[in-house]
């Protein structure tokens, strides 16, 4: 008999609706039944991909004996931390701040007024490696809920007093400027890692936002440095086995320092922000790699994460079934020598074992090696390699597929818009700026309400029922901007001031400038979350800098470049002290120390040549920031193309910053030079 979560939209949800635990979605009315039963609330968050989240359900939310003592003793609710991130940043940093550490699956025992008092991640169906079993965990609140509940509803009011200290409120602090991003390259160089890329030890993540500001920063100081732990990072990441070398797009963390095995989920956020990250590596150096990786990665997302909506799935699974019937975490990825020579033959094999580093050995689990590119490109026939290539990803192909997260997260989207909308503009691949704009109508149509409100989640076409959070308004803002300007079309720029204006109403706080990550009139939970530090993606808060300063530097707006300089301050006390946690308000900071500029092109028409080739120039300087504008003179579509005429008939670009303009110019080379300056 399916329980509560039958009738949800989250794929997560919906995976545990045939358990017999009698699961609730989080809803007032679960409260309402824990205060009528008298009974606590076990909570428990996760997501669709994430592996020890199946394993946990598999263990004991499908257990008949366990669902019992749920059942019995608990409401239980169960929530999909992607629909909804404002609950699961709240009780996250409950978990973290009572155990020093966090993860998911989040198990977190509530009162029925919602305060948390006891915590923890993964529990086992029996006590292993001094960990209770998940079924004891489940006893021993039970019976300190009935016997100590005075002292339980103690703790747990005060833990939530703890959590009301901890309000931010950064920003009355200034921009930072030339010193404190010094501070912050220092920094990063302190934790690079020179032998392998990328920062810190295992498990490693792939930096990108880091990434993006080494690149604007190399772009405004010229500091080589910068540039260079960029793209060491990159070709250590595209040589590795988080990098798929057959369908390309990346896994979402690599286990080991070497970047050779990952955690074998794709997330879409990783891949539009690494995609963003390769395309801008190529524009800065012209290295073949990026480009390489950049286009691979963009097709991997319309590929196999496009929705027959037109917007991009959340996520792919780790594990899949591995032919016999078991779900192993890498099955899809993973090769050894003899499967290798059922597909290409002996002799094909062993190019194949040489050029992606299988061994007899592995790199993996029980012989099995994770593909690699360990030798630099033009040491093998490319032509070989990608006849190997293509037959090995149409072997794999035929093996049984990671299961696919098919909701549409809004936040997620706007990023893989902006990541395509710029490198199909880069790369002459119209079909990729079409693709960005098919899943920015979709946001638009579904997502979007007559107030310009966004809603988080859709899934089959169908919009789910959660808010949108100020990621959201700020990454569909960020990709609005994009769209914008590789298009031409000033509809996309419109929309961006709709989702900004929200950010400056209903997210900002009047008095400081700081920002929370729920709307004002958004649910009341225990407190209102507010991070500003980037994690697996820009916090809302330094993602709605980005948005504010571009919509800025479009509009000439003051209120908006000033929300965005506020904002910027928790920059300023941050990125000298944990820049690894802050890179995208840094690269969003170089953006503001450079202007950022404004660059208006102008020609007879958006067809002709000679103003595609000034548009493109455009859009490929490395000015950290600058937003550009196309069309024809005394257009309407954007305001800085107003008062802008041609120059003796010819396309013409006008590029200022800072109050300050250039003058006029019709000459490509000229235009280059003054974006790259």
């Amino acid at each position: 008999m399916p329980n509560r979560l039958a009738h949800e939209t989250s794929p997560y949800l919906l995976q545990h609706a045939d358990n017999p635990v009698d699961w609730w979605p989080w809803s007032e009315e679960a409260f309402d039944e824990a205060r009528r039963r008298g009974v606590p609330v076990h909570l428990s968050v996760g997501y669709s991909s994430c592996h020890w989240c199946h394993v946990l359900a598999k263990e004991s939310f499908q257990d008949e004996v366990t669902a019992e003592v749920m059942n019995e003793h608990f409401v239980n609710i169960k929530v999909d931390r992607e629909e909804r991130p404002d609950v699961d940043a709240v009780y996250m940093e409950a978990v973290q701040a009572a155990t020093g550490q966090g993860g998911w699956p989040m198990t977190v025992f509530l009162t029925p007024d919602a305060e948390p008092f006891y915590f923890g991640t993964y529990f086992p169906p029996a006590p292993r490696q001094g960990m209770p079993s998940f079924r004891q965990v489940l006893q021993g609140v039970h019976q300190a809920w009935d016997e100590r509940r005075d002292e339980v509803t103690e703790v747990a009011g005060k833990i939530v007093r703890d959590l009301a200290g901890r309000e931010i409120s950064y920003g009355d602090a200034q921009t930072p400027g030339e010193e404190e991003l010094a501070q912050a390259l220092l920094g990063l160089t302190r934790e690079y890692d020179p032998q392998r890329g990328g920062f810190g030890g295992a498990p490693k993540f792939p930096p990108s936002m880091v990434l993006e500001f080494l690149l604007r920063h190399h772009a405004r100081t010229g500091a080589e440095g910068a540039l260079q732990m960029a793209s060491d990072t990159c070709e250590r990441m595209a040589r590795g086995g988080i990098y798929d070398q057959l369908g390309g797009g990346f896994a979402r963390y690599s286990v080991d320092r070497d970047w050779v095995v990952p955690h074998f989920e794709k997330m879409l956020y990783d891949n539009a922000l690494l995609c963003r990250v390769y395309a801008h590596l190529w524009r800065a150096t012209g290295s073949e790699l990026a480009r390489r990786v950049a286009l691979e990665t963009a097709d991997f997302m319309v590929r196999e994460l496009r929705t027959n909506e037109g917007g991009f799935a959340s996520a792919l699974d780790a594990d899949s079934d591995d032919g016999t019937g078991k779900h192993v975490e890498g099955a899809y990825y993973v090769w050894t020598p003899e499967q290798l020579r059922e597909v290409l033959g002996e002799q094909d094999a062993d190019l194949a074992a040489q050029v992606f580093g299988v061994t007899e050995e592995g790199t993996f689990e029980e012989g099995a090696s994770v593909l690699q590119r360990p030798v630099r490109d033009g040491v093998f026939d490319a032509e070989k390699v990608a006849s190997v290539r293509e037959r090995l990803l149409a072997a794999r192909s035929r093996r049984p597929a990671p299961g696919r997260d098919d909701k549409v997260v809004a936040a997620w989207n706007g990023l893989a818009i902006a990541a395509l909308a710029e490198t199909g503009a880069y790369f002459d691949r119209p079909d990729l700026v079409e693709a960005a704009v098919a899943a920015a109508d979709l946001l638009v149509r579904l997502h979007l309400d007559e107030q310009a409100r966004l809603t988080r989640t859709s899934k089959d076409g169908h919009a789910g029922a959660n808010a949108g959070v100020l990621e959201d308004y700020a990454d569909v803002a960020e990709g609005f901007l994009a769209l914008a300007s590789v298009t031409g079309e000033g509809v996309w720029l419109e929309f961006a001031g709709f989702l900004v204006d929200h950010v400056l109403a209903r997210f900002t706080d009047p008095e400081s400038g700081s920002l929370y990550d729920t709307a004002a009139d958004a649910e009341r939970l225990i407190r209102r979350p507010q991070d500003p530090t980037d994690n697996a993606a820009p916090s809302g808060w330094s993602a709605a800098a980005g948005a504010l300063l571009g919509y800025a530097a479009h509009t000439g707006s003051e209120p908006h470049r000033t929300a965005a300089e506020k904002a910027l301050g928790v920059v300023k006390a941050l990125g000298p002290r944990v820049p690894r946690f802050i890179g995208w308000g840094l690269a969003v900071a170089e953006a503001v120390l450079d202007g950022p500029r404004e660059v208006a092109v102008v020609g007879p028409s958006l067809d002709d040549e000679g103003t595609k080739t000034l548009h493109r120039t455009a859009l490929l300087g490395t000015a950290p920031g600058a937003v550009v504008a196309v069309g024809v003179p005394e257009s309407e579509e954007f305001p800085l193309l107003s008062d802008r005429p041609l120059v003796g008939g010819e396309p013409t670009a006008y590029v200022c910053r800072n109050f300050t303009c250039d003058a006029p110019t019709t000459d490509v080379d000229r235009l280059r030079a003054v974006l790259s300056d």
